[in-house]
């Protein structure tokens, strides 16, 4: 991480952030896949909707640690996250197991260039948390691969589906780094 300039945050309120918006984005995935198995699961997609949403539960007991470790404040948008990821999950489902895994698909291909960014910004600064957030940035690509390979490409309106779960995702990614 670069030394902060006058008028810059301080590295310490830089590393705070990327805490809290990493926090808040594995909690909004959590509350996505806990909408779309509302919904599927007990379809054909069940299983493996479920075994993405157990390593996103693993993804946010991690940052759940840090925040309390480094004692950073979560955002203040938790409750709105809540609410609107579990929705963003049943909607998907709704339309059926392609469109769910189109929303999957989405998310993960922004939380993809999220996380290749900060762990460029860490660099050797933070070696542990740079190695996890690579970690969690391979297996969140797993995630979009497996919805590529369960048909997400399929899904009704695709390509109006995913560009408005990707600016969803980008907003709120915006939204929890400020608040």
């Amino acid at each position: 991480m670069k030394p902060a300039l006058p008028g810059e945050m301080s590295k310490e309120e830089r590393l705070a952030q990327i805490l809290r918006v990493d926090q808040a984005g594995e909690y909004g995935a959590k509350r996505i896949y806990a909408g779309q198995l509302a919904v599927l699961g007990k379809s054909r997609s069940g299983d493996v909707i479920r075994h993405m949403a157990e390593q996103e539960e693993r993804h946010l007991r991690t940052f759940d640690d840090l925040l309390n470790q480094r004692q950073v404040r979560p955002t203040l948008l938790s409750p709105v996250w809540h609410v609107a990821g579990y929705a963003m999950g049943a909607a998907t489902a709704l339309m059926g197991e392609k469109a769910a895994m189109a929303c999957t698909e989405a998310v993960e291909e922004v939380i993809d260039a999220h996380y290749a960014a900060q762990a460029a910004e860490l660099g050797d600064d933070e070696p542990e948390l740079r190695d996890k957030i690579e970690q969690f940035r391979a297996e969140e690509l797993e995630h979009r691969d497996t919805a590529r390979e369960h048909d997400a490409a399929g899904a009704p309106g695709y390509g109006l589906l995913t560009a408005g779960v990707k600016a969803g995702s980008r907003l709120a990614i915006w939204l929890s780094t400020r608040f």
